[in-house]
C-alpha cells in the first residue's frame, strides 16, 4: 500500500505535468508549421503503440500512445531523406509535395517551427503564473523560517525550522522581507528577537554575521530561508498579475541559465 501511495503521489502527478508540458511544446511546433504550409502527418502524446486516435480535416493523425514519457509532431519531409523514404524509391517529390514539405521551407520558416516549441512553453509558464496571481493571489512569505543553515547566526541563536520571527528589538516583523531588511542593516549587532514556536513566544538573542562583499560592502547575514508553508496571498489586479507572470518566468529562466553557466 505504501508503494502504491508513493507511486500515486509522485509518479502520477509527474506524468500528468509532463504530458501537459509536452502537449504545449508540440502544439507550438504544430501551430507554426501549419501556418507555414507544412503538412502534419502525426501529432502524438506519448511514444510506442497507439492506444486510440483520430484524423482531423487536414489529414493529421492525432493519437495517444502507450508510453507517457513525451510525444512528437511528425511533419512531412522532416526525415533525413528527401521525403520520408521516397528517395530510397527513387521517386522525386512532386511540386505539390514540395509545397507542404518541411525540408523545402525556407531557413526562416524552419527556424520558426523549431523554436516554436520552447517558446510555447515559456508563454504557457507566464500564463500559468498570471492566472495564479490573478485568481489565487501573489504569495507573500511571512517571516517564517524554512531552512536554518549549519554554523549560521540563526543556528547559533537557537532559531529552528518552523519558527516565525514576530519581533526584533521591539519592532514588529510580519514579512520575510521585513526580516531581511533588519538583518542586512545590523551586521555584528546583538538583536533581541521574539519567535513564535508552537503558539508560544520565545525570546532569543541573535547576532547577524558580518559579511563583506567583493565590492567592499558590508551587511548582516542570518542564514535562513523562508518557510514556503507560512505565506499569505495578496489580491493582484489584472495588469499587475500579467506583469508578475512575465517577471516570474523571466526570473526562473535566468536562474536556470545562470545555474547551468
Amino acid at each position: 500500500m505504501e508503494i502504491f501511495n508513493a507511486v500515486w503521489d509522485n509518479t502520477v502527478p509527474f506524468l500528468v505535468v509532463l504530458t501537459i508540458l509536452v502537449y504545449v511544446h508540440e502544439l507550438g511546433h504544430y501551430w507554426v508549421a501549419v501556418r507555414a504550409g507544412v503538412r502534419i502527418e502525426v501529432f502524438s502524446i506519448g511514444f510506442g503503440p497507439e492506444l486510440f486516435g483520430w484524423y482531423n480535416k487536414a489529414g493529421t493523425r492525432w493519437k495517444i500512445s502507450a508510453i507517457p514519457l513525451g510525444g512528437y509532431v511528425k511533419m512531412f519531409g522532416q526525415s533525413d531523406t528527401e521525403a520520408d523514404g521516397k528517395e530510397e524509391e527513387n521517386t522525386p517529390l512532386t511540386d505539390e509535395e514540395k509545397s507542404v514539405s518541411f525540408a523545402h521551407k525556407t531557413l526562416g520558416q524552419r527556424t520558426a517551427i523549431v523554436a516554436a516549441g520552447p517558446i510555447a512553453n515559456f508563454i504557457f509558464a507566464a500564463v500559468v503564473f498570471f492566472l495564479l496571481a490573478w485568481i489565487v493571489g501573489s504569495p507573500v512569505p511571512h517571516a517564517g523560517i524554512g531552512t536554518v543553515m549549519p554554523d549560521s547566526a540563526a543556528e547559533e541563536a537557537g532559531i529552528l525550522q518552523g519558527d516565525r520571527i514576530i519581533e526584533i528589538n521591539g519592532k514588529e516583523i510580519r514579512l520575510f522581507s521585513d526580516l531581511q531588511e533588519v538583518i542586512r542593516n545590523s551586521p555584528a549587532v546583538n538583536l533581541g528577537v521574539i519567535v513564535l514556536r508552537e503558539n508560544a513566544e520565545i525570546a532569543l538573542t541573535v547576532t547577524p554575521r558580518l559579511i563583506t562583499s567583493a565590492s567592499g560592502e558590508t551587511y548582516g547575514q542570518l542564514g535562513v530561508t523562508p518557510d514556503p508553508e507560512q505565506v499569505d496571498y495578496e489580491s493582484v489586479g489584472f495588469f499587475k498579475a500579467a506583469w508578475f507572470g512575465v517577471e516570474r518566468t523571466t526570473s526562473m529562466v535566468s536562474g536556470i541559465l545562470s545555474y547551468l553557466g
